[in-house]
């Protein structure tokens, strides 16, 4: 039946990297019927997070080899697949919904979708997302200079991070996107969104982003910045991409909200510290932070357990009352080296296997 290949494509979902939960409200089949026909969701049941070539996979189901090709192509430029091209065959791979799939449909958000997964995420996606003791982004300093203590790590330095990249494309922010869909956008900066490496080829060929040379990927940094962005890279230390994030319509951001200590949750390595001879209680900072996480009687105090670290409280303050702390060494954390390595300490959190 129709209704039993969606739901596997939902329970093969689940299982990787954060999951992608049963809905009481059906939202989940509704979301999932509305990017997969049954004949692509029947192949990405088939399908593993390991690229494989269109003749390879043909072979192993006993399937006519140029159909699968077309077919595979064809779930790449809809977002259902990753798709990598090196010499003359491309090779594709089952994602996950988040990262995956969600962020690949930034071209297919039509106001049926959005509304979707705007409903999915209050009802029981948000609450998930971030909870599971290693999160999918990492929020690191908007700029190295503004941490009191040194070295900063290459990993949780924004410029460096740029710096190190052969290939930088920028896409518009799936989440902001979703948001003025459903009329309830921020008007925060939307072009705002970083891929770097084969991520970044794959977003230009299903024209989602462009390229960009490093120049215009720090003046947009800095844009973000003004605006009140958190950078939120992914979180490994080969990093494939870098989110520009609001905490109104970020989902990570918004899940962090939802825990009962969003800094413990995100893993970050600093925290923002006042001083209160400086202090003068201007409010700027208030206004700034992303998390709730400051509250004025005069000066500013900080709740140590809603802090992610992101430092935008700090360069504004015109006293420089503000500045970022380093955690201490038996707090500090040090992200997995690869992508895989995260998805699959996320899974085990989650007591779930892909394979």
């Amino acid at each position: 039946m129709e209704q039993d290949v969606y739901r596997k494509v939902q329970e093969k979902l689940d299982d990787f990297g954060p999951g992608f939960p049963k809905s009481k409200e059906g939202l989940d089949i509704k979301i999932l019927k509305r990017i997969f026909t049954p004949e692509e969701a029947e192949m990405f049941t088939l399908m593993s997070p390991i690229l494989t070539a269109p003749g390879d996979v043909a072979a192993f189901f006993s399937l006519e080899t140029e159909k699968t090709a077309e077919l595979l192509e064809t779930m790449a430029t809809k977002g259902q697949l990753f798709r990598l091209r090196r010499g003359d065959t491309p090779k594709y791979a089952a994602v996950p919904f988040v990262v995956g799939v969600f962020e690949f449909q930034l071209n297919n958000l039509t106001k049926e979708l959005s509304a979707d997964l705007d409903a999915y995420y209050e009802e029981v996606f948000g609450k998930e997302i971030q909870a599971h003791g290693t999160p999918i982004l990492r929020t690191i300093p908007i700029d190295k200079s503004i941490v009191a203590q040194w070295p900063v790590a290459p990993y949780e330095d924004v410029i460096k991070i740029l710096e190190d990249q052969k290939k930088i494309a920028l896409a518009p922010c799936v989440c902001r996107s979703m948001a003025e869909v459903n009329e309830r956008g921020c008007g925060k900066p939307k072009e705002a969104c970083f891929i770097f490496g084969a991520h970044a080829e794959y977003y230009v060929e299903n024209k989602m982003g462009r390229f960009i040379e490093l120049s215009e990927a720090k003046a947009i940094v800095e844009k973000g910045v003004e605006a009140g962005l958190v950078m939120q890279p992914f979180n490994s230390q080969k990093i494939g991409g870098m989110c520009s994030c609001c905490g109104c319509c970020c989902g990570v951001l918004r899940s962090l909200k939802m825990q009962p200590s969003p800094a413990e949750a995100v893993k970050s390595n600093y925290f923002a510290e006042v001083d209160e001879e400086e202090c003068t209680g201007c409010e700027v900072c208030l206004d700034r932070c992303q998390m709730e996480a400051i509250t004025i009687d005069d000066v500013a105090a900080i709740d140590l357990n809603r802090c992610i670290g992101c430092g935008l409280c700090v360069p504004t303050c015109p006293t420089e009352a503000v500045h970022l702390v380093k955690k201490s060494e038996e707090d500090l954390y040090t992200p997995p080296l690869e992508g895989a390595q995260t998805y699959l300490e996320i899974m085990e959190a989650r007591g779930k296997s892909f394979f």
